[in-house]
């Protein structure tokens, strides 16, 4: 990373410009292959020189230049370095305002550069010049090596993002692309919508922020999700080509290694049947010199010669035989052949009908599964329909309670004021009970029994009333007026010379008493209506309530009936999507199994062809080979 350093210092020199003091310490806290300058203000004679450098710089990888405020001019010199640059693969531009002049010269860095793989442009103003970013989308299309785009808030309108999807037409190789925040609206998401269908390599694309409606957001969310499927199945695809590939390798060694063995077992095969002509020839030569030597062996050699005939005649009996042998093997060969063909031509065929029948239950399943969706749909229309009903009648219930609770409220304060009013009254009455009290002490038996009489209307009077009320105020006014009763036959055992005055003075009491009875009576109707008025008031309100408790009951009820119904919906809609998509990898690996088998089918045959045409020439090489070779035929005489 020192030779970095080096070379910005002897740039900086050789263009006359001050090194930047940021930059050099960036510089020499450069970790491997990755240069952070974000933050960072850099000048127009700083980029002219990191462009020189970044033009020659083979060890960079990542370049950070995010909220760097890059100038036109600039950021115009660090694009011109980028362009020839083959090492960097991560560019981060984020924040740095860039305008037209910048958006024309990241077009051309896209044409011209082949390493860029992430591109971050988060935080600029590409899109408010519609030229400039069509020009930038004229480079994105021509871009073979860019993977992953960042436009996030670069104020894209629609156009922009109808250029965006002519590039998109013309890429082949960009997998994600973030437009989050920008101004693309409808039109510009339509004009996205309308050109994933020609991309089949994009597999992930953002658009949040954009005022777009759900229905194009959720076809972009299909085609991205198809693309990705399509993506992991190119994967695997590749991963079992290269499985496949090494295998065939590891195949037409083994085969080429078996080729090897046999050209050596052929050659030494011919080696040996030189060995045997030379022995031959030899032997020949021996003969003709016993021959002229030895002229009484003549006739031995002739006989010999006529057995050798014979023998002759044999082998060429054996070489019509082998003829006819490889004829018949050659027509086995054909017929064998012709019969594969008519196999594999019949599992063709019902490879193509099982893909056509797959591809209707495809478009089947797809079918039903935009029905309940729609369906889906639906019930959570009602659900928040029927949601928000429940939320009104929640808030009556609330207002009637609170209506009911106030008027509970009220009626208890009524029946306070009455409770004290009959207080008020019956303190009154016991006032007057203890004067007459007193003055019936000084009364005789006469005064004494009619007291008696009146506690026992007292007393029946708070049976009545216990049975009736059941308040507690009268059992103390009677415990009162028991002990004024035990008081009285005290005193009137003392006071028994009082009787006259007794005597005259009860007829008074009599009248009082009836008065004070008629007055009592009266309280205790009055309390009863009361008491009456608040219990059917009581009876009133639970009626009321028990009225809206039902109903809210009733209507809850309904609510989770339409609950369960979503969820079993749902769970169906789950059930059904996972039986298509386990039929669809059913299908798949069927067809794969399918196109497997066929192709080890065509390779086994391309196989026996070849054993047989190499038999078949083996063959025909050996019986020349035997026949030419044969030292019968070079003692055979002509004949």
């Amino acid at each position: 990373m020192e030779e970095i350093r080096r070379s910005y210092s002897r740039l900086c020199k050789e263009s006359g410009a001050e090194p930047q003091e940021a930059v050099l310490q960036q510089l020499h806290q450069l970790p491997r292959g990755r240069l952070d300058l974000a933050t960072q203000s850099l000048t127009v004679d700083t980029c002219r020189v990191l462009g020189k450098l970044l033009h020659d710089e083979a060890t960079l990888k990542e370049l950070v230049l995010s909220d760097c405020m890059l100038s036109e001019e600039g950021s115009t010199l660090l694009f011109q370095g980028l362009c020839a640059n083959t090492t960097v693969q991560h560019l981060d531009l984020k924040g740095n305002n860039l305008r037209a002049t910048g958006a024309k010269a990241l077009g051309k860095l896209l044409r011209q550069n082949k390493s860029i793989q992430s591109l971050t442009l988060e935080w600029n103003n590409l899109g408010m010049w519609e030229d400039a970013f069509a020009t930038f989308c004229g480079g994105v299309a021509a871009n073979s090596t860019l993977r992953q785009l960042d436009l996030r808030n670069n104020q894209i309108s629609h156009k922009g993002a109808e250029e965006l999807a002519l590039a998109l037409k013309g890429n082949t190789t960009l997998q994600q692309l973030d437009l989050r925040w920008n101004n693309i609206g409808l039109l510009g998401g339509r004009a996205l919508v309308n050109c994933l269908p020609s991309n089949r390599t994009l597999w992930r694309l953002d658009l949040a922020g954009n005022n777009i409606p759900g229905d194009v957001l959720r076809a972009v969310d299909q085609a991205m999700d198809h693309n990705q499927d399509r993506l992991t199945a190119f994967r695997e695809n590749q991963a079992r080509a290269t499985i496949l590939s090494k295998e065939v390798q590891h195949l037409q060694e083994e085969k080429s290694k078996q080729f090897l063995d046999l050209m050596e077992t052929i050659d030494k095969q011919r080696e040996e049947m030189a060995r045997n002509s030379r022995a031959s020839a030899v032997r020949a030569g021996q003969l003709q010199e016993a021959l002229s030597e030895r002229q009484s062996i003549i006739n031995a050699l002739k006989a010999k010669l006529q057995m050798t005939e014979a023998a002759l005649v044999l082998s060429e009996q054996k070489a019509q035989d082998l003829g006819e042998l490889l004829t018949t093997a050659e027509q086995e060969r054909q017929s064998l052949s012709q019969r594969q063909e008519k196999e594999r031509k019949l599992e063709q065929q019902e490879a193509a009908d099982r893909e056509s029948r797959l591809l209707r239950d495809l478009s089947a399943a797809n079918e039903k599964n935009l029905l309940l969706r729609s369906q889906v749909d639906e019930l959570e229309r009602k659900v928040k329909s029927q949601q928000e009903q429940l939320f009104l009648t929640r808030q009556e219930l609330t207002n009637s309670s609170a209506e009911l609770k106030i008027r509970a409220i009220q009626a208890e304060e009524r029946l306070d004021v009455e409770k004290r009013r009959a207080k008020q009254n019956m303190e009154d009455l016991e006032k007057l009970h203890s004067k007459e009290v007193d003055h019936m002490t000084r009364h005789l038996e006469e005064s004494e029994r009619a007291m008696q009489e009146r506690i026992q209307r007292l007393e029946a009077l708070r049976l009545s009333l216990e049975e009736q009320h059941r308040l507690a105020h009268l059992e103390e006014k009677i415990r009162l007026l028991a002990q004024a009763r035990d008081e009285a036959q005290a005193t009137c055992l003392q006071q028994k010379q009082m009787v006259a005055e007794a005597q005259t003075r009860a007829s008074q009491l009599n009248l009082q008493m009836e008065g004070q009875q008629r007055r009592l009576e009266e309280l205790q109707q009055e309390l009863s209506s009361k008491d009456q008025e608040k219990a059917a008031e009581v009876a009133r309100v639970r009626v009321g309530l028990q009225e809206q408790m039902g109903r809210l009951q009733a209507d809850l009820v309904a609510q989770e009936v339409l609950r369960e119904k979503v969820a079993a919906l749902e769970r169906q809609l789950k059930v059904v999507g996972s039986e298509h998509r386990e039929a669809l990898l059913d299908r798949e690996s069927e067809n794969a199994s399918l196109r497997e088998k066929l192709r080890l089918k065509e390779a086994e045959i391309s196989r026996i062809r070849d054993e047989e045409a190499q038999r078949a020439s083996f063959l025909q090489n050996a019986v020349l080979a035997y026949v030419q070779g044969s030292p019968l035929r070079a003692l055979s005489p002509p004949k």
